[in-house]
């Protein structure tokens, strides 16, 4: 870690050398204030070039040093940004690569800026519950105009430095190396004065007060405090004086870091970066060399297997055993691009070029080439072993062989092979090319290198990895069979699907429980009951979706499950035919129905998701309590805004979710999963949560 100061002619050149993103912390901005110093008092130096890595200015504040005395230690970054506006020489910011946050409030503090086209700019601080801190929402504004930067701060996006050529934000901007064309660009104005400083501009926008208002509504539509802020503090660059704007914006930045929010979403950002540390592994593990990937079954989750990997620029092998099956996988990875096509996000070409990258096949002989293998073929143990063991004999050595299996046992799958250490399971989420999550499995017998390798891969994929170990549902659905039995309890005792789900989707879930059921399938979680229920060795308990399911009610697919679908349509509608049977369902239950409130409804699914996280944290299915937060932030609709099931539990406090959960599992012919998990028990005796205060 480093500044690098040294002389190009006349011109001073500071570098910053902060691995891996320089982060703004406490050393960064110490060293870069002294260089500067030392470079406005060199009588030969006539300007000042600041530059970053080829791959990054700044990714912004070092979050590490948030809520500790680094973060306010002197010089802050508004020291430092005030410093560049007062420097008696021209401050030219030449960037390249990623410059967001705290790094581009930095940059709108030099007289200029040179930047290379594909450079990513951004103030994404809204993702973190915040806004930007240190002038960007005053500075942002006068660059590109008050429309722009309102897009840009209250949706936190990035955009390339090509979209802002003929603005403030940028005086040059180059196809090449961007310090070359700094260091050119400083001797052209070394000379010029006055020396520009946004803070100078006077903004002159007719329309300000119908886009302030359109701003302000949508962001008030949300569940978040940061989105609206961000938009009123934007505001303030047209009527209230620089500096005083700048203090109420600090004051706003402290506010928002204070609120449940904000501390929710920097926990998941932390925890996601987490997750890709795996305890254990030896360090400088060698990673396997994959360049060819092979998808086993072209049915929805193998397609969008498929068009993930071809989207990482991988070519991929797509394996179906009937060429109709064949076809249909091939039009849907072609309908996955037709998608990205008509919304812009790639060009015809990019996605021509992509699916040249496409190998159909017939023939398990195809996969002798292929450096990992993933099966996306039916949930049943008798066809993985099939496959696995023809895999085992036409892989060639080295090469990962995976599965995609959402519940079923790796170790077992694992065995069907002579090469159990290159087995594990990648556990994607549909649609596999959309959702972020993807669960690694690791097998008893999975080497370290097989699983460091698929850590990497689900980077490269644009993916966040969660180790998970073996058992019936891994992490995120082993979780999710008692957060839907909880849903099932509700529904028996009096609820209405449509309540349960709405007090859910109130709560913050993307998606009710019941219609996630619809949408998935109900006869898929039907068939892992049904499962469990012969391996255990006796008759399976009764709940309400066998009954819909023995009526061939799945859910969308077939038109009507917990409730009903008109053709063509997914909007879930209400169903007498529904109500009749579960009205049936409680009198052979002896159920008489009573009220339910939206509170209990909340309380049972949510705690039962944090009981049963518990246990798998508990039992070293999980690493980490954050690991289960990443899990069901990302796979499963969990609000951001809570941070995830563990997280949230300790919110509200585990001493409150002990209680109910006790007072659940004493009602009488109470499930015994109720009863709390021993290590509940124990950090409530330990006036602990899962995370420090």
């Amino acid at each position: 870690m480093s500044t690098h100061h040294e002389l190009r002619g006349r011109v001073a050149l500071i570098t910053q050398d902060y691995p891996p993103v320089n982060g703004i912390g406490a050393a960064f901005r110490t060293h870069l204030l002294a260089a500067l110093e030392q470079a406005i008092a060199d009588e030969n130096v006539v300007a000042i070039v600041v530059t970053g890595k080829p791959s990054v200015f700044s990714a912004g504040a070092d979050v590490k040093e948030f809520n500790t005395p680094a973060a306010t230690r002197e010089p802050r970054l508004a020291t430092l940004i005030a410093a560049f506006e007062d420097a008696p020489k021209p401050v030219i910011a030449a960037i390249s690569g990623t410059c967001m946050g705290g790094g581009l409030e930095l940059a709108l503090g030099a007289h200029y800026r040179v930047a290379r086209a594909d450079a990513m700019i951004g103030l994404p601080e809204v993702k973190l519950g915040l806004l930007p801190g240190a002038g960007g929402t005053q500075r942002l504004p006068r660059a590109i105009g008050l429309e722009r930067a309102l897009a840009m701060i209250v949706s936190g996006a990035p955009a390339p430095a090509a979209q802002f050529r003929g603005t403030r934000l940028f005086d040059a901007i180059t196809e090449g190396e961007a310090v070359v064309a700094a260091l050119a660009f400083a001797e052209q104005v070394a000379n010029k004065r006055p020396l520009p400083r946004l803070r100078d501009v006077v903004l002159d926008e007719p329309r300000a007060a119908a886009v302030l208002q359109a701003a302000r509504s949508e962001a008030a539509a949300g569940p978040l405090p940061a989105p609206l802020q961000c938009a009123e503090a934007v505001g303030w660059c047209l009527d209230t004086p620089f500096d005083e704007a700048l203090r109420r914006e600090r004051e706003a930045f402290v506010g928002l870091m204070a609120t449940p929010a904000s501390r929710a979403l920097r926990h998941a950002f932390a925890a996601e970066r987490a997750a890709a540390r795996i305890e254990g592994l030896p360090e400088g593990t060698p990673l396997r060399d994959i360049r060819r990937v092979a998808v086993l079954g072209a049915g929805t989750m193998g397609s969008g297997i498929a068009t993930a990997f071809l989207n990482a620029g991988f070519p991929v092998t797509l394996l179906e055993t009937s060429p109709e099956a064949l076809e249909r996988g091939c039009a849907a990875i072609r309908r996955n691009y037709d998608g990205s096509l008509k919304k812009g996000k790639l060009t015809a070409h990019e996605v021509e070029r992509r699916l040249a990258e496409l190998a159909p096949t017939l023939s398990y002989a195809s996969l002798a080439d292929a450096d990992l293998v993933i099966e996306a073929v039916f949930e049943d143990m008798a066809v993985k072993e099939q496959v696995f063991r023809r895999l085992d004999a036409v892989c060639k050595p080295g090469a990962i062989l995976a599965s995609n299996t959402s519940y079923l046992d790796i170790d077992r799958i694992a065995g069907f092979t002579q090469r159990p250490k290159d087995v594990l399971g990648l556990h994607f989420f549909s649609p596999a090319h959309v959702m972020r999550l993807l669960e690694v499995v690791r097998g008893a017998m999975t080497g370290d290198d097989v699983l460091a390798t698929c850590v990497a891969l689900a980077r490269k994929l644009k993916k966040v990895g969660v180790v998970a170990r073996v058992c019936d549902g891994f992490i995120g659905n082993r979780m999710l069979f008692r957060y839907t039995a909880a849903a099932f309890e509700l529904v028996r005792v009096g609820a209405s699907p449509q309540q349960v789900d709405a007090a859910l989707q109130q709560f913050g879930m993307a998606m009710g429980p019941l219609r996630m059921g619809d949408l998935a399938g109900l006869d898929i979680s039907w068939a892992v009951r049904k499962r469990r229920a012969a391996e255990a060795g006796r008759p399976a308990q009764p709940v309400m979706p066998d009954k819909l399911c023995e009526a061939g009610r799945f859910g969308q697919k077939t038109g009507a499950g917990w409730y009903r679908y008109e053709a063509g349509g997914r909007d879930p509608l209400p169903d007498p035919a529904t109500d009749a049977m579960i009205a049936e369902f409680r009198r052979a239950q002896g159920v008489v129905p009573r009220a339910v409130g939206d509170e209990e409804v909340v309380e049972r699914c949510i705690f039962a998701l944090v009981n049963e996280g518990a246990r798998i944290l508990e039992e070293g299915v999980a690493t980490r309590a954050s690991d289960i937060d990443v899990v069901y932030l990302n796979g499963y609709g969990f609000p951001s805004h809570r941070g995830g099931p563990m997280l949230h539990a300790d919110t509200v406090g585990l001493r409150h979710v002990v209680m109910m959960l006790e007072r659940f599992a004493a009602e009488p012919g109470a499930d015994p999963s109720w009863r709390p998990a021993p290590l509940l028990v124990r950090l409530v005796e330990q006036n602990r949560g899962f995370y420090p205060a």
